[in-house]
């Protein structure tokens, strides 16, 4: 079976413009001695917003990893994929994230529920793991409930999988099972009982990702209760430990961080987790390259800023439209959005600084951050005007794309 490295790291590149730029930060990294896994990914959404193919993601990435000589594992991720929309990434995906979001919550039949809590009494009672912050009290109606809201995603997650196997092989498949867009998150029990489950239907699943407490919107910090953070962290790597060990799930299992990127508070507490556990990690960092490229754009000055301010005019002028897919995890004050005047006065420099994510910095504005983070559509209808500027300023966008990914997110995470 195809198996994912201990340390994977999610790159989007909405413009296929930016592997080589990505590529580099992993370079560095394991040039500090650490190893870990770049992995391309693309949704179905995104790519059909841009109007792009799932191909190219895996073409942009190969042109990289040729040109820099890079000779380690890579991956390409067929992101969020369901039965309806994963043809087209089978020929050039290796990583698949199985979305069974939609069949959360929807009742599985009592014959299944039952049929569940009857093979699975080990679930019920106190289970006292190692590394959990307190002992897990499971009762048989904490199963029957857990049960009936994911069974039916389990199945489906399990329909997913046999489909990628006929068509790949074990050997061409790393599975992922996503769960975290979902309203409410899954508890250490709930994870334990979920990969009973998907052990039960024989899905080999590599990574999975549940839904954590506090806020993980896109493009900024996360919002919550930190201390809460790392015990649920930590208590699902003890429950994914034993899974590993009760149900025979791959080895490899391990949690994948869903962040919607620069979760930057809670890398200190992954890192620390990971040293004293041994365990692995995948980080989805989703699409902070594309902001790299508008602040590269912007300290480029010139048409490259000109360009970065007609597309944030646009967006504040559509910010319901182009929020609306978003919802969930954004929170733009259009109140804290700079008006029109104020952006078409900016220096490059100033209008880097609004959307640079140095906390710092007194100019940073996460609101126009996140409305951006959302708006790459709006890029994508500039055409070639978009990614012929990105061409001509590649030294300097691609300077802000490596030393985002190393500065900010791998050497913290990996390093300290």
């Amino acid at each position: 079976m195809l198996t994912i490295e201990k340390y994977s790291f999610g790159v989007g590149d909405r413009f296929a413009h930016q592997a080589a730029a990505q590529l580099r930060a992993f370079q560095k990294l394991a040039a500090d001695g650490v190893d870990v896994t770049p992995v391309w990914n693309k949704s179905n959404r995104e790519h059909t917003f841009v109007g792009s193919e799932p191909q190219s993601v895996y073409d942009a990435a190969k042109v990289a990893v040729d040109k820099l000589g890079w000779d380690k594992p890579w991956h390409v991720d067929a992101d969020h994929i369901q039965l309806a929309t994963v043809e087209p990434f089978l020929p050039c995906s290796d990583f698949f994230t199985i979305d069974v979001a939609d069949s959360i919550g929807k009742a599985a039949s009592d014959s299944e529920v039952e049929g569940f809590v009857d093979r699975h009494g080990e679930l019920i009672g106190t289970l006292e793991l190692p590394g959990l912050s307190s002992p897990l009290n499971v009762t048989k109606d904490d199963v029957r409930r857990v049960a009936k809201q994911y069974l039916l995603a389990v199945k489906e997650a399990s329909e997913i999988y046999k489909h990628l196997e006929s068509a790949k092989g074990k050997d061409g498949v790393i599975a992922e099972v996503s769960m975290d867009e979902t309203d409410s998150p899954q508890t250490p029990p709930e994870l334990l009982i979920i990969l009973a489950a998907l052990a039960d239907e024989n899905v080999p699943v590599q990574t999975i990702a549940p839904k954590f407490t506090g806020r993980f919107n896109k493009g900024v910090d996360y919002v919550g209760d930190l201390p809460q953070f790392e015990r649920e962290f930590n208590d699902d790597l003890a429950v994914i430990d034993h899974a590993v060990k009760a149900y025979g799930l791959p080895e490899v299992l391990k949690l994948s961080v869903h962040s919607g990127s620069d979760k930057f508070s809670l890398y200190p507490i992954i890192r620390e987790s990971l040293k004293r556990t041994g365990a692995g990690v995948h980080l989805k960092t989703a699409g902070t390259t594309w902001l790299e490229e508008l602040i590269g754009l912007a300290e480029a000055g010139g048409d490259g800023l000109e360009l970065a301010k007609e597309i944030y005019v646009y967006a504040l002028q559509h910010v319901e439209e182009l929020s609306a897919p978003y919802a969930s995890v954004i929170d733009v004050d259009p109140k804290a959005l700079p008006d029109e005047a104020t952006v078409k006065a900016y220096s490059g420099t100033e209008f880097a600084s609004a959307i640079r994510h140095v906390q710092s910095n007194p100019m940073f504005n996460p609101s126009m951050r996140q409305l951006l983070h959302v708006s790459f559509k709006v890029a994508a209808k500039a055409g070639t005007r978009y990614t012929d500027m990105l061409k001509a300023n590649e030294d300097i966008v691609g300077k802000q794309v490596t030393e985002n990914i190393y500065d900010r997110h791998l050497l913290p995470l990996f390093v300290g």
